[in-house]
């Protein structure tokens, strides 16, 4: 795919750049990013992944727009409470960049539905905020081969990792935290609270870690980090990552699947 000559100026920062240049500009321009949940998370992703040039998404979220979304969710105004957000964020999307497309759902993802939504990603970016919901696309995209980005804050605290269980040697979101998290027992942050500017952190790194996995064997940049989690520390400021094995008896991803 080539880059329309009407474009090109848009994207300039990014071609100069020999880590991602014409040839992953052009790629970014051909790829399909499922985006699930388009709350703190979410709206950052949404907006550097489409000033980014990513060609198409779907965009998955059962929510309305609350007043208390506005402290942390970027892409929504006081104009759009209690409008769905998945719809806000086409509206947003259609005002950023024209260029780009849309599929909206505004459906909870579970088990049952996973499968349909993601499917023809090129990458699924999760942003929810449960268990249930992180498991249940993290086994349909074993199952679709389909790379997944798990992002999740708390307060202070963030994590992104990128996960390949549907490769033999690789872990998928269920290597890490196991079974015993098939139930909505997240807490929230309506309860907690949450730091807008550390979901911000969250959503932005989640984007940058997204846009490594779509160029991955297409430019330098391209290096996707399977199975490393990103702690971020937003309190006394800091990062450390480390590796998540592959479980054998994973049943999303392991030989007991």
């Amino acid at each position: 795919m080539t880059i329309a000559p009407e474009r090109l100026e848009r994207f300039a920062r990014h071609i100069v750049l020999p880590e991602v240049g014409g040839a992953g500009q052009a790629a970014l321009a051909d790829m399909h990013v499922a985006l699930i949940g388009l709350g703190g998370i979410g709206s950052p992703a949404l907006q550097y992944l489409a000033g980014a040039g990513v060609g198409r998404f779907t965009l998955v979220d059962s929510g309305d727009v609350e007043l208390s979304n506005l402290q942390r969710q970027t892409i929504y105004t006081t104009r759009d409470i209690g409008h769905a957000k998945a719809v806000a964020a086409r509206r947003w999307l259609a005002n950023f960049d024209n260029g780009l497309t849309a599929d909206v759902r505004d459906d909870r993802i579970d088990a049952g539905n996973a499968a349909a939504l993601i499917e023809d990603a090129d990458l699924v970016l999760d942003g929810t905020d449960n268990f249930a919901t992180r498991l249940a696309v993290s086994d349909a995209c074993v199952a679709a081969r389909v790379p997944l980005l798990s992002a999740a804050v708390g307060r202070f605290q963030g994590q992104v990792g990128a996960f390949a269980g549907h490769l033999p040697e690789h872990a998928c979101y269920r290597c890490f935290v196991g079974d015993a998290f098939d139930t909505e027992d997240c807490d929230t942050c309506a309860e907690d609270g949450v730091l807008g500017a550390m979901v911000g952190w969250v959503g932005s790194f989640a984007a940058m870690q997204a846009i490594r996995v779509l160029l991955c064997g297409v430019s330098a940049l391209g290096d996707p980090q399977w199975g490393t989690l990103h702690l971020m520390e937003g309190l006394s400021p800091a990062m450390r990552s480390f590796q998540i094995a592959k479980d054998p008896a994973c049943k999303g991803c392991g030989s007991a699947a």
